[in-house]
């Protein structure tokens, strides 16, 4: 049995009976230091706050909190691994189980832009907050910025990513912006992969707010990454995306080499490998930094 599985009734229990915990736990956490300075992997697990559930064929892939936590523990216990990406719900789950410390904490800040939905563009910012993630002595926020030039709600996300990076820079933390230029067919968001659009889009999201002292970008790997990485001079990471990592680890590896990456930000591509094997995925995805 897992640790996850083997203390979902605890954590259960703690939830009903002492929700004070969580705030508890969050204090007492120890953080990573010097984090600056190293090159990141971090696991995300914020796309179920989304409604994105599925993973390539695997319809439901992501249903089973349980097992998502269980992966989650198993990834944070591999080395070369420096935190986790997600909503409050799952990092409350694993402060609980007690997997993140000496770990960078990243809350997920916007996903209110439901996967499919006719409002998807217009991504308010229905999970943490910078007063919380400050609070909660996490590390920094995460916030998508999809931007989509037929889409009206692309504005609305643009001004709330602006006031959300000047809200952590004024608190010392991380502003993690993801700028992903996209369109809509048949009510499917697709990402735009051509590198003029990346960069234009790269170009939007680290102008955001007052001040882009805190801002890191996450973006996708696409063809031309020099030519890319040439649009910014703020720290990068790179993100997985849901291909199977044997996919994805090729691309990654180049683009490591390019100058302003500093690491990448992974979650279904190495949770969820075909083979199950969660602990092999991540450790050859750690090797390449």
């Amino acid at each position: 049995m897992s640790d996850a599985r083997a203390h979902i009734g605890d954590l259960v229990q703690r939830r009903a009976s002492r929700p004070a915990v969580i705030a508890e736990s969050a204090q007492s956490r120890r953080r990573l230091s010097d984090w600056g300075d190293q090159r990141l992997m971090i696991i995300a697990a914020d796309h179920p706050a989304r409604g994105t559930i599925g993973v390539r064929d695997r319809a439901d892939a992501m249903a089973s909190r349980v097992d998502l936590l269980d992966r989650l523990c198993v990834a944070l216990a591999r080395p070369g691994v420096h935190g986790v990406l997600a909503t409050a719900d799952i990092v409350e789950d694993l402060m609980l189980l007690g997997v993140l410390h000496d770990k960078l904490v990243i809350g997920s800040m916007n996903r209110g832009g439901i996967t499919g939905s006719v409002f998807e563009l217009d991504d308010r910012f229905t999970g943490y907050d910078a007063e919380t993630i400050a609070a909660m002595n996490f590390d920094g926020g995460k916030m998508l910025c999809r931007i989509d030039l037929d889409d009206p709600g692309t504005v609305n996300t643009l001004e709330a990513c602006g006031r959300a990076v000047t809200a952590l820079a004024g608190r010392g933390l991380m502003a993690m912006v993801e700028p992903l230029p996209v369109s809509r067919v048949d009510r499917r968001t697709q990402l735009d992969q051509r590198p003029e659009a990346l960069i234009r889009a790269i170009g939007i999201g680290q102008a955001l707010g007052a001040t882009s002292a805190y801002t890191w970008l996450k973006i996708p790997v696409v063809e031309e990454m020099d030519r890319v990485l040439d649009a910014t001079t703020l720290p990068v990471l790179l993100l997985g995306g849901e291909a199977p990592p044997e996919q994805a680890y090729a691309g990654w590896q180049k683009a490591l080499q390019l100058p302003g990456v500093r690491g990448l930000v992974a979650g279904r591509a190495l949770l969820y490998p075909a083979d199950d094997d969660v602990a092999a995925a991540v450790d050859a995805a750690t090797a390449l930094l």
